[in-house]
């Protein structure tokens, strides 16, 4: 009890020294993204993949190209931030500065050891948790966009999703580490990343490989490094996100181009994302129709 009281004066101290957190973000109804068309016979692709399931898409049309378990719905760990960025993308304000709150700061680790009351930029916060995957940048954002209420921004979530078709997926987390609550499949998975590429500011960070970024002393400056190995050794890459905890298992969306052909993965549950993603992304790349313009 004296607790939840010591709680909520520091709240409003919190409030009183550095201003209330954004009103909640308008709910923004978008037009569902190009059915996913499916194969009548559903091919599982190149032989040796380990994960629990993944999907591959031609973009040119939204044909499905391999997959496996597309509709399993399963934990997706930081695959999350990607609906997370794009709403954050598409509410804009990036130089607005963003109150952190305590509880962003007591997050599991990825961590970009964010100060609680201290103010960043939402955009500094969005690259940071789309290239380098903090939970604790995450989680201010979806505080910030709730209005203050992690719930609202939950219901920011589930009601895009609604709007996309994403039938197997339900948020419950801004970064991902709720491994019970917070479900999607490979399938709503590719929906969300192709409908994010669509938003300029979502498709440049997740295709920045090094960002600079100033901070308070005694840093002063700080290099963020995607996380997204696929960017610095495997051509034509653009994106999007990689994941990962204990329950959810390596997971990874890739965006590859390649003269006219233009493909997503989807991984999840991979025991080594890193060889399985290039694998399905070469033989998706032979199959995918190509683009028209």
């Amino acid at each position: 009890m004296v607790r939840a009281v010591l709680d909520r004066i520091f709240a409003a101290v919190l409030v009183a020294v550095h201003g209330a957190p954004a009103a909640p973000t308008a709910v923004i109804h978008r037009p569902a993204p190009p059915a996913l068309i499916y194969p009548t016979q559903l091919s599982p692709g190149p032989s040796g993949l380990t994960a629990e399931s993944y999907l591959s898409v031609g973009l040119a049309d939204g044909s499905v190209i391999f997959g496996r378990r597309p509709h399993q719905r399963r934990p997706i760990a930081s695959l999350t931030k990607i609906m997370t960025g794009v709403l954050a993308a598409e509410a804009g304000g990036l130089d607005r500065r963003v109150r952190v709150p305590a509880a962003a700061t007591k997050v599991e680790p990825n961590k970009d050891d964010l100060r609680a009351g201290g103010r960043y930029t939402r955009g500094l916060l969005l690259n940071s948790a789309l290239m380098i995957s903090a939970n604790d940048s995450a989680y201010a954002l979806g505080y910030d966009l709730g209005g203050g209420s992690m719930g609202r921004f939950y219901d920011l979530m589930n009601g895009a999703a609604a709007d996309l078709r994403m039938g197997d997926t339900h948020y419950a987390s801004a970064n991902g580490l709720d491994d019970v609550r917070n479900r999607s499949s490979a399938n709503d998975q590719a929906i969300v990343a192709w409908y994010a590429l669509g938003d300029p500011t979502f498709r440049k960070i997740v295709g920045t490989k090094l960002k600079r970024v100033p901070w308070a002393a005694p840093v002063h400056l700080k290099e963020y490094r995607n996380h997204n190995r696929m960017l610095f050794g495997y051509r034509g890459t653009y994106g999007v996100k990689t994941g990962f905890t204990t329950k959810a298992g390596a997971c990874l969306v890739v965006a590859v181009r390649r003269g006219n052909r233009n493909v997503l993965g989807v991984l999840l549950g991979s025991k080594n994302i890193w060889t399985d993603m290039p694998r399905l992304i070469d033989a998706s790349l032979r199959r995918a129709s190509p683009m028209t313009a």
